[in-house]
Formats: C-alpha cells, structure tokens, sequence
C-alpha cells in the first residue's frame, strides 16, 4: 500500500521560507503524480501544485511570482518517490495544513477527489 509521509512544517516570519517533502513508499511504479494541497484554519482544502515525473509542476492559485516550486525525485529502484515544495515569501495566508497525496497513472489535477492515497499533514504557520 502506498504510504506518505510529510515533514518540513514549522513556524516562520513572514517573508521567510520553507522547504516542505513528501516520500512516497510502496510503490507499484514510477508513474505516480504527486500533488500538494493545503488547508487553513475555517477553509476549504485548496490545491497547492502538483507534479508527475519529469514533467514541469503545475501549479494553482496566484503563484505568478513563482514563490512556490515543487520537483520530484525518484529513487534509483523506484522504491521511494520524493517531492518537495519550497515555498518562499511566505505571508499569513500560506499559514495551513499541508498534505500531500498520490494517484498512480494519472494525470496532474488540482482535484482532491482525484487522488486515493494521502499524507497526515504537516502544519505551516506564519507569523507577521
């Protein structure tokens, strides 16, 4: 079964920055996209980017100073995926929950219901 595991989360100032990953394991494949999402406190679930292999990430919401970006890693017996989302002049509203979640062979899609499997979180809170 796929399992993922989340970490990076922290407190931070605004205008700082944060480096968040999620492994993946239990793989039946490389082929997986991985997608980060988010949810702050009295709000909706909100995607964040998403990425499938070698293919540029994606990403949703206002990221047009391309403050956030997301790389997947594989490992060499394709045992382990790894992506990471940096995330860099963070402010109040990046303060949330942030998950990410897996579906084998599928297209990147900013749609939770997308996705089977999910991480526990990792919590982001910025301070002004």
């Amino acid at each position: 079964e796929v399992h993922l595991v989340e970490s990076g989360g922290g407190s931070v100032q605004a205008g700082g920055s944060l480096r968040l990953s999620c492994v993946a394991s239990g793989l039946t494949s490389r082929h997986y996209t991985i997608g980060w999402f988010r949810q702050a406190p009295g709000k909706e679930r909100e995607a964040v980017a998403c990425i499938r292999g070698n293919d540029p990430g994606r990403y949703y919401g206002n990221n047009k100073d391309h403050r956030i970006t997301v790389s997947f890693t594989v490992s060499s017996d394709n045992a382990y995926i790894t992506v990471d989302l940096q995330m860099n002049s963070l402010n109040s509203e990046d303060t949330a929950v942030y998950y990410c979640a897996a579906e084998e062979d599928y297209y990147c899609s900013g749609n939770g219901a997308d996705y089977t499997y999910w991480g526990q979180g990792t919590r982001v809170t910025v301070s002004s």
